[in-house]
């Protein structure tokens, strides 16, 4: 599977959020994020392990007290159940890969 670009159908929001799965199986799901400055995603666990990789932008992700800032070079690794937070310093688009 080859997604040419991941952002043609993440169209940032004003003043929101767009959230859109691009890519589902058995094994992984690939959804895609899309922030307006300012938004956020308030404090959440996810119940698989997971990656998030920002594509454009600036965000702040916080892991439990730890707040580390983001851009498109950034990439991380949670495990399930891992409390985080997202907001966005900047227009941003990112990936949350779900892994089974």
């Amino acid at each position: 599977m080859v997604i040419p670009d991941v952002t043609v159908d993440l169209e940032i929001p004003n003043e929101g959020i767009l959230s859109k799965v691009l890519y589902k199986d058995d094994r992984v799901r690939l959804v895609g994020f899309a922030f307006d400055v300012g938004q956020e995603l308030t404090e959440h666990t996810a119940s698989k392990p997971i990656i998030v990789q920002v594509v454009t932008g600036r965000v702040e992700f916080v892991v439990g007290e730890e707040a580390t800032e983001m851009d498109s070079t950034a990439w991380t690794y949670l495990e399930a159940s891992v409390p985080h937070s997202v907001r966005a310093l900047e227009p941003a688009r990112l990936l949350l890969t779900l892994l089974s």
